[in-house]
């Protein structure tokens, strides 16, 4: 299904339940699922509109918040679908996360307070809505037993162990995959367990939290939904919050249960769980960054390897697992780690990265550097904006253009095969102190296509290895930016 079909149908599904006019559908940036988010602008407020080819996945989200918002539980409204529920409309909570919230306000009492409230509600979440809650529409497995538990060892092996090419003991591995994933299923706290319960999955609203994307939910071990989220890399909590949060969580749970948990074996288990959510976040970022070279994914594996590595050397299991113990050690050491660590430029790099945008019909910009060169990108092969006639005056710099060429071309694939490409010429240009690197991009007037191209370029450079870039549109008079 194309762009354009996808947003007839989500005008169609809106239409079905609202008499509101929508004035605007909206693609979102796209995150790391398939799926494709929307935001339905009406003249009375918001709503959020999901294309998904994966049905069963769909239908999981769709009954699932059905259940928890009868149990009065903080999930979005869902008001509709399409017949064959590809389509889905639902409340919207606002793109306010509690990841959000903690970058913006660092670690401060009132972001722990929305932790503390993210718990409670995930306590709720847990016990309340596993009351009644049909299991057989799971994606997957049921229950998080000791299969899904290997699965996970095993997808951070493929995805990112055996691409490190480190020797190791196979089969002493996998005994200890086994091991450890038997230990983990003796528990009697299994209940229904989110599956990918972090910060950036809660939506701060008014000072309360919501939650989205439980679709992978299944019935499973209260503990790793509590690690994924106080051990998310990016958070990066400190011990001391991470302690006092967990203590604060099991008085929640013990507030709810018929009786206390055992709190040492609750948290001996929990060490088990906080091991397989961080390998499983890192076969995921190996799957996402190395084979699907997504750069965002890419960008992470540090920082999952140093959140790995503070676990490898501080905390305990309770159970002997001798060449897993060897491998985790070798695979956190800082050569390892710095493999994945982009070069970044500082203030004493000399590169600067020129970035032009310009029309084939005027020629290929010159390089004033002397060194000559540089890159050159054709964006002819991409839909031109210019075309339509509600384009032609604007250019790559108006939002109307981008989400054009966003939601109804290939320019995201087109840029994320020259991101390729140029970083490995900016990364040695930074190592080996050169000066200048020039980067072109044509168009048939360049005016859109090359316009945007430029931009988005320019602005990955400067968030990935902060070096200095000079952008300039040749065909926009005077307009040249330097950060």
């Amino acid at each position: 299904m194309n762009m354009e079909h996808i947003i007839s149908t989500i005008g169609e599904v809106f239409a079905s339940f609202s008499n509101k006019a929508a004035t605007r559908i909206e693609k979102l940036p796209q995150s790391g699922s398939d799926r494709v988010y929307f935001r339905i602008y009406t003249n009375e407020g918001t709503y959020i509109a999901t294309y998904n080819q994966n049905v069963k996945e769909n239908q999981t989200f769709i009954r699932f918040s059905k259940h928890f918002k009868e149990k009065e539980l903080p999930v979005p409204a869902i008001y509709a679908s399409s017949e064959d529920e590809s389509v889905y409309i639902q409340q919207d909570l606002g793109a306010d996360s509690l990841l959000n919230k903690l970058e913006q306000k660092g670690h401060v009492e009132e972001v722990y307070q929305l932790f503390c409230k993210s718990l409670a509600q995930l306590a709720r979440i847990q016990v309340q809505g596993h009351g009644g809650l049909d299991y057989q529409y799971c994606l997957t497995a049921k229950e998080f037993g000791k299969q899904a538990i290997l699965s996970d060892l095993l997808y951070c092996k493929y995805y990112f162990l055996d691409t490190l090419k480190l020797p190791y003991d196979k089969q002493g591995l996998l005994d200890d995959f086994e091991a450890l994933s038997t230990y983990l299923t003796k528990t009697e706290y299994k209940y229904f367990m989110f599956r990918d319960f972090q910060s950036r999955n809660i939506i701060v609203n008014n000072d309360e939290v919501f939650f989205i994307d439980y679709q992978g939910g299944m019935q499973g071990a209260l503990q790793y939904d509590v690690a994924s989220l106080l051990w998310q890399a990016k958070a990066d909590l400190s011990d001391d919050w991470k302690n006092k949060l967990l203590d604060f969580y099991m008085d929640q749970i013990d507030g709810l249960l018929e009786r206390p948990i055992d709190r040492e074996l609750f948290v001996s288990q929990y060490n088990g769980y906080i091991l397989i959510r961080l390998l499983q976040v890192l076969g995921a970022y190996g799957f996402r960054g190395l084979f699907e070279r997504k750069a965002h994914f890419l960008a992470s594996i540090p920082l999952a390897l140093r959140n790995l590595k503070w676990f490898v050397e501080n905390k305990r299991i309770g159970i002997a697992l001798p060449e897993f113990d060897r491998f985790l050690k070798v695979i956190v050491q800082e050569d390892i780690i710095r493999r994945f660590e982009p070069v970044t430029a500082d203030e004493s790099t000399p590169l600067v990265v020129r970035i032009s945008s310009f029309s084939y019909k005027r020629g290929i910009p010159a390089d004033s550097s002397g060194n000559g060169g540089g890159f050159v990108f054709d964006c002819r092969g991409i839909l031109n904006p210019g075309r339509f006639t509600e384009y032609k005056t604007l250019s790559g710099q108006d939002k109307s253009v981008q989400d054009f060429l966003e939601q109804r071309t290939r320019m995201n694939e087109f840029l994320n095969s020259i991101y390729d490409i140029i970083d490995i010429n900016v990364e040695d240009y930074i190592e080996r102190g050169f000066e200048n690197l020039m980067i072109n991009f044509g168009c048939t007037g360049g005016q859109h296509r090359s316009v945007y191209a430029a931009e988005q370029v320019a602005r990955h450079l400067r968030n990935k290895y902060k070096v200095k870039t000079v952008l300039t549109h040749t065909n926009c008079e005077n307009w040249v930016k330097t950060i």
